[in-house]
């Protein structure tokens, strides 16, 4: 009788990349998913007769993808069609003048000092070395490794490197860090919004946040065919080697006998047998018994007030006019920025001024775009992740929604959300998703779409790892250990899936044998559990 499969809960990035790694070794793998998609937060919604991009817009670390790929038996560069950027972000603070961050250090530090003054552009000189050194500690150290503590994070850098690792300072907050290499408060809130990666407040997450600078200077792409195309990607690639999977499958519990999970069962009544479960899903879910009772231990909760940053969010086909010439990324900063997360995180409201994120999805890093009318727009707006205790009304999204275009306006950026005359007349032009809709795509986050928040030097280390406290439940995902954003997700797939094979006696990873793609399989589990 052949063995049940392992079933992977959940088609997101990390639960994709799970299954096309299990699938690659010759592991039956089967996929569950409630919607009927694959990417889960990498999602598209249609708007004005357009799909847009409703997840995360930047695509960053090349090298996790690359890697997968050829794990797994297939070839990155044809899977996925990247475009390198040129500018990463344009910024404003009013009407009168944007700045652009560039993909080049030099071309960033020659706009600082034209913009700003010769004595920010040596700033962020430092401020690059600085970044560039956290990463280099924090790679294979903590990114690239199951769940660390300090004390095991030490002894992966050496003792020797202990000084440059101190140097990274885990227990300063990263405005303060910031604010060592930048006087003008313009700067720290653009370099200081790196906490927002992982819906985190700048004046609370640690300065290792810094090491995203040094991620984006390694490269920022553009997706043809939108972010979307990467979980398709990714599916395509677990469907090559062998893996099934099952849409509109809701699963409700998780089965456990003799102390150990061993299947699921669907919301239809249906038993699926496992031999091993991964979920990929915010671990929340599992704590607070949404995959049953048995299930509950298997995973500490996580307390309402760690939650990461919920976000008010439009999706748009709509027509563009005024000064702001847009790019890819845009970003438009709050004229105060303490009120800003003292709002979202301390009261627990929409700020009355809010920075705004603009994904202008038809434009190009330059602004160039093709055709012309309406064009593909994501707007995010932070918000306090608390859809789970409160239903926001009409007028609260009204009036959100009358503060957030009134500043785009006054930087001079005009949205028209009406429907285009070529659209059927009930198809919205612009879709707003709040944090009690993303409760309801993703429960018991209460919106939170990035996790625990990374709040003090402990939290990195708060999150679960790959090995639940339930044995045979493995955990994945940006709610997991390394944390959020697509690259995490992956990493977190990949060793879900190593900590998984290194624990089935018959399939460990440290089996003589070449992984596909010419990987051999002690490198590969190396790397993933090491």
């Amino acid at each position: 009788m052949a063995q049940p499969p392992i079933l992977i809960i959940g088609a997101g990035v990390a639960g994709l990349s799970a299954a096309a790694l299990l699938a690659a070794r010759g592991e039956p793998v089967v996929v569950l998913e409630r919607h009927g998609h694959p990417g889960g937060k990498l999602r598209e919604v249609t708007a004005g007769g357009q799909q847009v991009d409703a997840g995360p817009t930047v695509f960053t670390m090349r090298w996790v993808f690359e890697r997968l790929f050829a794990e797994a038996g297939g070839d990155f560069d044809s899977a996925i069609k990247l475009i390198p950027t040129h500018i990463l972000a344009r910024h404003a603070w009013d009407g009168e003048r944007q700045f652009d961050l560039f993909a080049d250090q030099g071309e960033s530090e020659a706009a600082i000092g034209d913009f700003f003054g010769a004595r920010e552009a040596a700033g962020y000189r430092d401020f690059c070395r600085e970044a560039r050194n956290i990463f280099e500690v924090l790679r294979e150290s903590f990114l690239d490794a199951t769940l660390p503590t300090p004390l095991s994070m030490m002894q992966r850098i050496g003792w020797a490197k202990l000084p440059t690792a101190l140097a990274i300072r885990p227990h300063q907050p990263l405005w303060r860090a910031v604010s060592r290499h930048f006087r003008d408060p313009r700067l720290r809130q653009l370099f200081g919004r790196y906490a927002t990666y992982c819906g985190s407040s700048p004046f609370v997450a640690p300065a290792t946040l810094m090491l995203i600078a040094h991620v984006e200077r390694e490269g920022v792409w553009l997706v043809e065919g939108g972010m979307h195309a990467v979980a398709k990607a990714i599916e395509r690639l677990a469907r090559a080697n062998g893996a099934i999977f099952r849409y509109n499958a809701h699963v409700s519990e998780i089965l456990v006998e003799n102390g150990r999970a061993c299947g699921v069962r669907l919301a239809g009544g249906e038993e699926v047998r496992a031999r091993a479960i991964v979920c990929n899903g915010d671990p929340a879910a599992l704590s607070i018994g949404l995959f049953g009772a048995a299930a509950r231990t298997a995973t500490p909760p996580v307390p309402a007030a760690q939650r990461s940053l919920s976000s008010f969010t439009w999706m748009l086909n709509a027509a563009t006019s005024g000064s702001f010439p847009l790019v890819r990324h845009n970003v438009f900063f709050s004229p105060d920025y303490k009120a800003e997360f003292d709002a979202i995180f301390r009261d627990r409201k929409v700020p009355a001024r809010p920075t705004i994120y603009i994904c202008a999805q038809d434009r190009d890093d330059g602004g160039g775009r093709t055709g012309t009318g309406p064009e593909r727009l994501q707007l995010i707006v932070n918000a306090p992740p608390i859809g789970d205790t409160h239903h926001f009304s009409e007028t609260e999204r009204a009036t959100c929604e009358t503060q957030t275009f009134a500043f785009l306006a006054a930087c001079g950026l005009t949205i028209e959300r009406t429907a285009p005359s070529s659209v059927p007349a009930s198809t919205p032009a612009a879709v707003l998703v709040t944090p009690t809709d993303y409760e309801g795509l993703f429960p018991a986050t209460g919106g939170a779409l990035y996790g625990r928040a990374n709040h003090g030097w402990q939290a990195p280390f708060q999150r679960p790892g790959s090995a639940s406290r339930l044995p045979g439940l493995y955990l994945a995902g940006g709610g997991t250990h390394p944390g959020a954003g697509i690259p995490m997700a992956s990493l977190s797939g990949r060793l879900a899936a190593g900590q998984l094979l290194a624990d089935l006696p018959s399939m460990p990873w440290s089996q003589p044998g070449d992984m596909p793609g010419g990987t051999s399989t002690r490198s590969a589990t190396t790397a993933a559990t090491a």
